[in-house]
């Protein structure tokens, strides 16, 4: 069964005026093979990480469910429970210390308090054809610190689809 798309209520996407003069129109439920045709479509721009923003403008685009995906993160679809970058040891693939409000995770909370809505991406693993699939816009509703599964501390946010 194949879902209707729908365009974003605020139209095409867009990065900062400044940086993306032409964006990409791109609807909701567009799969992308991988995260170079992700950052070509100006999606989301970065090829590893999750989050993609400064903390003075906010976060652009999340991805949730990639390898790397917390044990913490709940998507229930039009709310996802998604936990901020940093504190993982690479080659241990866990959690080694606390993460800080900082970098991608002060992007979002910076969305949060500006209310800008960020694009929502879902990496889909399963079955012959893995991608990344177009989500939507989704407002940072709450942010918070709490400890994760690992017992270090994780921001956390709730991001819930707009419109």
């Amino acid at each position: 069964m194949q879902r209707a798309r729908r365009r974003d209520p605020i139209g095409p996407l867009t990065l900062h005026p400044e940086e993306s003069p032409r964006p990409a129109r791109v609807e909701v439920g567009q799969v992308f093979a991988n995260r170079r045709a992700l950052s070509d479509a100006q999606v989301h721009r970065p090829l590893q990480a999750g989050t993609s923003g400064i903390r003075e403008r906010g976060a652009e685009s999340v991805v949730v469910g990639w390898v790397g995906w917390n044990e913490d993160d709940r998507d229930h679809g039009d709310e996802i429970v998604f936990t901020g970058r940093g504190g993982r040891a690479l080659d241990a693939g866990r959690q080694v210390e606390h993460r800080r409000f900082e970098r991608g995770n002060a992007a979002l909370v910076t969305s949060m308090t500006t209310a800008r809505p960020v694009r929502l991406v879902r990496f889909e693993g399963g079955g012959r054809a893995p991608g990344y699939r177009y989500g939507g816009l989704f407002r940072v509703e709450e942010c918070w610190c709490e400890k994760g599964r690992s017992g270090f501390l994780i921001c956390r946010y709730r991001l819930v689809r707009s419109g």
